[in-house]
C-alpha cells in the first residue's frame, strides 16, 4: 500500500478521498488555488501545496506541476477525484512516465472510452446494445445535418469528449440543427479542447441507469449493481438512488454483464461507471417494458458513488487504493448483495426558479442535519465547505451531497426529506427547497421516473412558497422583536431601574403600536404588505417553558404603489389574530399562530429574513425605512449579466438592428452557458465588454436603443 498520495482535486471529493486515506494510514497531500487557500480540503489533508490562480487552467489543470509536487513531497500516487484531469489520458500517461501511480484506469482505457464515437464502435464489437445514431469521423456540418434527418427527431448532439452534461444539445426540429450544432461545438472546444460530436436518437420516456464496475490488474471484474440517475436538469443529475426502482433481477444481471463486458473490452483497472439509456415502452398487458442501450463509460469515480457504498457496505475509495497498489478486488461477485435503499441529493448554489442559474456568494449560514458514518438509517453529508466560505464562480456550484440509507425506498424518501428540512443555508440561492418539492411529487414518490420528470412536474416544483403569508410575516416580526430584546438585555446592565430609563415600549395613556413594511418576492412578482402589532405584552400561558417571549395582536394589510411610488394601504384586512412566541436561542423560537405550534429558525441577511420550519422554508424582506433609499433606475433596453461569469461571445456588433428574442451575448459560469436575448426590437448602441472578460452579477453587457412604441 502507498504511504502517501497526492489528491489532485478540491472540494468534497478531495475531503472524501482524504477521509478514507486517513483511515487506512495513508498520508495525503492537498493542492489549492488562490480561491481555495482556506478551503476545507486543505486542512483535511496532512500537507498542502499552492498551485496557482483561481481559474482551473491556472491551477487544477496544470498536470506537469501536479506531478512535480507529487515528486517533491514523496507522494507515490495521484488520486484525480472526478472532473479536472480525472479522465485525461495524457495526464495518466505522464504520471506513468514519471513513475507516479495514477489512481485510475490506464491511459489507453481512458482514450478508448473518452471519445464517445470510438467507444460506441468498441461497444458494438463487444456486443453491448447501442442506441441508433451516427458515431463516425465525418464532422462536416452538412453531412451531420443529413445524418440527423436520416435518424429522425428528436435527437441529441453530444460532444465526443464531453461529460457532466456539457457539450450536449437536444434538437427537436431539422431547422434548428445547425444553430445547436454550432453552440454544442463552441462549448465542447472551450471545455474539452475537441469539438467533434456524435448524434444519437433521443429515446422517448428515457431513464438514465448506470452500473458501477470495478476491475483489477489480475483480470478480476465485478459490478456493484445499478443506480438510477434519471432526475436531471440541464443534463446534470439532481437525485440519484440505488438500487434502481422497477429493475428486476433479470434486467439487473443483463445490465451488469454488459457493463463488465464493456470494462473487459479495454482491460479496465479501477472504478468506472457504465451508463445506459433505458427506454420505457408500454406493453400489451399494460405493464412497462424496458430496453437498455450503452451511452458512455465514465472512467473515474462518480459523484453519486456513496449510494452504491450504502447498499453494498463497501468503501470504493479504499478499493481504488488497493487496486492501484497492485492488489485484487477484495470480494467476488457472488459476495456482493443489495442491502436496503439509498438516495443522494446534490445541494447546489443555484436558483431553480431562474432556470437553475448558478449562484455565488458567502455561506452566511450553513447548518447540516445530524449525520454519522454510514449505517442503515443513517444520514451522510459529503461536502467541501464550511460556514463562512465563499462559493466562487471558478468551480462547480455544488455545496454538498446529502445521502440517506434505509431498509426501504419509502423510508429513505422520508429520511431524505427530514434531512433536507434540517439543512439551513443562507447567503446565496440554493436548491434545498426545490429538492423537497421533487421528493413530494407523485412522479418521484411513486417511482415514475424518466429524464423529463422535472419538466413534467414543473407546476408544483417552481415558484412555490410552502409557508403561509401570516406565518412568514409573524416570523419576520418575531425575529425583529427577538433581536431587539437581545440588544436590550445587553444594555440593561448599564441602565437605571426607573421606568423612564427603560428601552421597552411602555406608554402611560395609550396602546403601544408598531408598524412594519414587508416585501414578498415570488418569481418576478413583488408585493408589499403592512403589518401592525399592538397589545404587546410579555410572557403568555403557552410560553411558560421558554426563556422569554411576548404576546401581541397582528393585523396585516396589502400595500399598493402607483407609478410615482406613492404607497396606498388597502382597507381589506388579510389577517387579524393573536400571536405568541417563546425564544430558544438567538436564531430559534416557538411561535403560536391560530392555535398551531410552529418551531422555527430564522436568520437575517441584509433586510431579508430567511425562515425555516419542518414544513419548508421561505424568505420575506422586512424593510428598514431608515436604510432604504431610492435606487438609480436603469434605462430601458439595457441588458445585464444574470450571474458572475465570463463573456463567451457577442452575437451582434454596435449598430446592428435586432429583433426581440434575438441572441445578443453568451455568458458562461460554473459549467453552464447562458444566452442573453434582446428584450425588445432596437439597435445595438454599444458593447461594454469583449469575449473573455469576467463580469459580475448585474454588470451591464451592452446598451440597446429600443424603438419607440
Amino acid at each position: 500500500m502507498f504511504s502517501k498520495i497526492l489528491i489532485a482535486n478540491r472540494g468534497e471529493i478531495a475531503c472524501r478521498v482524504a477521509a478514507t486515506a486517513k483511515r487506512m494510514g495513508v498520508r495525503t497531500v492537498a493542492v489549492y488555488s488562490d480561491a481555495d487557500r482556506y478551503a476545507k480540503h486543505v486542512s483535511a489533508c496532512d500537507e498542502a501545496v499552492y498551485l496557482g490562480g483561481s481559474a482551473p487552467k491556472d491551477s487544477y489543470l496544470k498536470g506537469d506541476l501536479l506531478i512535480k509536487i507529487a515528486q517533491e513531497t514523496g507522494a507515490q500516487a495521484i488520486h484525480p477525484g472526478y472532473g479536472f484531469l480525472s479522465e485525461n489520458a495524457s495526464f495518466a500517461k505522464a504520471c506513468e512516465d514519471a513513475g507516479i501511480v495514477f489512481i485510475g484506469p490506464s491511459a489507453s482505457a481512458i482514450t478508448a472510452m473518452g471519445l464517445k464515437s470510438e467507444s460506441k464502435q468498441l461497444m458494438e464489437t463487444a456486443g453491448v446494445p447501442l442506441i441508433p445514431g451516427y458515431h463516425g469521423d465525418n464532422q462536416d456540418p452538412e453531412f451531420l445535418h443529413k445524418e440527423a434527418d436520416r435518424i429522425g427527431y428528436p435527437l441529441l448532439i453530444k460532444a465526443s469528449s464531453g461529460g457532466g452534461g456539457k457539450g450536449m444539445r437536444l434538437v427537436e426540429r431539422s431547422e434548428d440543427f445547425i444553430t445547436l450544432l454550432d453552440s454544442c461545438r463552441r462549448e465542447a472546444i472551450t471545455s474539452f479542447g475537441n469539438d467533434a460530436v456524435l448524434i444519437e436518437k433521443y429515446a422517448l420516456n428515457p431513464r438514465h441507469i448506470e452500473i458501477q464496475v470495478f476491475g483489477d490488474s489480475h483480470g478480476n471484474y465485478v459490478h456493484l449493481f445499478e443506480r438510477d440517475c434519471s432526475v436531471q436538469r440541464r443534463h446534470q443529475k439532481v437525485l440519484e438512488e440505488a438500487p434502481a426502482p422497477g429493475v428486476d433481477e433479470a434486467m439487473r444481471q443483463a445490465m451488469g454483464t454488459a457493463a463488465i463486458n464493456a470494462a473487459r473490452a479495454v482491460n479496465y483497472v479501477g472504478a468506472g461507471t457504465v451508463e445506459f439509456i433505458v427506454e420505457q415502452r408500454p406493453s400489451s398487458d399494460g405493464k412497462v417494458e424496458m430496453g437498455f442501450y450503452f451511452m458512455e463509460m465514465n472512467t473515474r469515480l462518480q459523484v453519486e458513488h456513496p449510494v452504491t457504498e450504502a447498499i453494498t457496505g463497501m468503501d470504493l475509495v479504499e478499493w481504488q487504493l488497493l487496486v492501484a497498489a497492485g492488489g485484487e478486488i477484495p470480494v467476488k461477485q457472488q459476495d456482493l448483495t443489495i442491502n436496503g435503499h439509498a438516495i443522494e441529493a446534490r445541494i447546489c448554489a443555484e436558483n431553480p426558479d431562474n432556470e437553475f442559474l448558478p449562484a455565488t456568494g458567502t455561506l452566511f449560514t450553513y447548518r447540516k442535519p445530524e449525520h454519522t458514518k454510514f449505517d442503515v438509517g443513517a444520514v451522510r453529508v459529503d461536502d467541501g465547505v464550511e460556514e463562512g466560505d465563499v462559493i466562487s464562480p471558478f468551480y462547480d456550484s455544488m455545496i454538498a451531497k446529502l445521502i440517506v440509507h434505509a431498509p426501504t425506498r419509502e423510508q429513505a424518501l422520508a429520511k431524505l426529506d427530514q434531512a433536507l428540512a434540517q439543512t439551513r443555508i443562507v447567503g446565496l440561492p440554493n436548491n434545498v427547497a426545490f429538492l423537497r418539492h421533487v421528493l413530494a411529487t407523485e412522479s418521484f414518490s411513486q417511482a415514475k421516473l424518466d429524464t423529463a420528470l422535472i419538466e413534467r412536474e414543473k407546476q408544483v416544483l417552481f415558484n412555490q412558497q410552502p409557508l403561509s403569508l401570516p406565518l412568514m410575516v409573524a416570523s419576520a416580526v418575531v425575529n425583529k422583536l427577538n433581536s431587539e430584546q437581545q440588544d436590550k438585555l445587553a444594555k440593561s446592565q448599564t441602565q437605571s431601574n426607573d421606568p423612564f430609563s427603560k428601552l421597552g415600549g411602555w406608554r402611560g395613556f395609550s396602546d403601544y403600536q408598531r408598524q412594519f413594511e414587508l416585501l414578498l418576492s415570488q418569481g418576478e412578482e413583488e408585493q408589499n404588505y403592512l403589518a401592525t402589532i399592538s397589545n404587546i405584552k410579555a410572557g403568555g400561558a403557552q410560553s411558560s417553558d421558554s426563556k422569554g417571549g411576548q404576546v401581541f395582536d397582528l393585523t396585516l394589510k396589502m400595500v399598493t404603489k402607483d407609478e410615482q411610488s406613492q404607497a396606498q394601504t388597502s382597507d381589506s384586512v388579510l389577517y387579524n389574530g393573536s400571536i405568541e412566541y417563546s425564544t430558544g436561542d438567538a436564531d430559534s423560537y416557538v411561535l403560536w399562530l391560530d392555535g398551531q405550534r410552529k418551531k422555527l429558525q430564522s436568520w437575517v441577511e441584509n433586510e431579508k429574513v430567511h425562515i425555516f420550519s419542518d414544513e419548508g422554508s421561505g424568505s420575506i424582506t422586512l424593510i428598514d425605512p431608515m436604510a432604504h433609499v431610492e435606487g438609480d433606475t436603469q434605462a430601458a433596453g439595457s441588458l445585464k449579466s444574470p450571474m458572475p461569469g465570463q463573456v463567451v461571445a457577442f452575437k451582434v456588433a454596435a449598430g446592428d438592428v435586432v429583433k426581440r428574442g434575438q441572441p445578443l451575448a453568451v455568458i458562461e459560469a460554473m459549467k453552464i452557458e447562458h444566452t442573453i436575448n434582446a428584450p425588445a426590437d432596437g439597435v445595438v448602441a454599444e458593447l461594454l465588454f469583449v469575449p473573455g472578460d469576467l463580469v459580475a452579477d448585474g454588470d451591464e453587457l451592452l446598451r440597446l436603443e429600443t424603438e419607440p412604441a
